[in-house]
């Protein structure tokens, strides 16, 4: 499958390295999120790559919502657990859930449906800083602390209208910033379209803490830092 070169499979439970959930961030979803970097102190795997995971071994249901409640280091050994027929979640051996899941409807288990689906939605999700991120702090007239920026990803939903569909395109369709003191959460919203007609909607939230006055140097520093480890990334592959 193609996930294998990002997950480490042993019988029903998985892990990942560092370097495996950080190729996936930057190779696959074009995230570059500090968080993701393998020598962060701080490193986690990016949801992104939990929601691929899960996917590749549950299939997609027209409806499902997915819940981020922890942060997974490398390494850590994951199974499924399948709490009824539309509940499921990925927990460690010691029973502490990082993601959980609900889903209803139809489901399908077609392999290039979840690549086409996993790959474009990623690379959409990859497109939160700058692209959507900046504008909205700007608007807001808040920021991330810039020099230690942390943007947790809380949780996503899509809904399908039928699961009769090839490969559908996903379309950003607008993003809202609630603001309450020193934290922030972002909705991103998205609709999926095929030959011109839309066959399904989603969204996605992120929760912002430690929120400061906006200064314009600062946002565009960490922009081009960013661009910068874009670009490094790219000479390297």
């Amino acid at each position: 499958m193609f996930l294998n070169p990002y997950v480490s499979t042993n019988n029903d439970q998985f892990k990942f390295t560092r370097q495996q959930a950080s190729h996936f961030a930057k190779g696959v979803a074009g995230d570059f999120n500090p968080i993701h970097d393998e020598d962060n102190k701080r490193f986690c795997v990016p949801g992104d790559l939990l929601f691929a995971v899960l996917l590749q071994k549950e299939g997609i249901s027209q409806k499902m919502r997915f819940d981020f409640s922890g942060m997974v280091s490398d390494g850590i050994p994951l199974s499924i657990v399948e709490k009824c027929d539309r509940e499921s979640s990925l927990t460690d051996g010691n029973g502490k859930e990082y993601l959980h899941m609900t889903r209803e409807g139809d489901v399908t288990y077609n392999p290039e449906f979840i690549q086409h689906l996993v790959t474009n939605y990623v690379q959409f999700s990859g497109m939160n800083f700058p692209h959507i991120l900046v504008p909205l702090m700007q608007d807001k007239q808040v920021m991330i602390n810039c020099q230690r920026p942390l943007v947790i990803y809380e949780c996503m939903q899509v809904e399908f209208d039928t699961l009769d569909v090839q490969k559908p395109e996903i379309d950003f369709v607008g993003a809202s910033f609630d603001v309450e003191g020193k934290r922030g959460v972002v909705t991103l919203n998205f609709a999926f379209s095929e030959n011109g007609q839309m066959v399904g909607k989603g969204f996605k939230r992120l929760v912002t803490s430690g929120l400061k006055p906006y200064d314009t140097a600062s946002v565009d520093n960490l922009v081009t830092r960013f661009n910068q480890l874009k670009a490094n990334y790219a000479q390297l592959v």
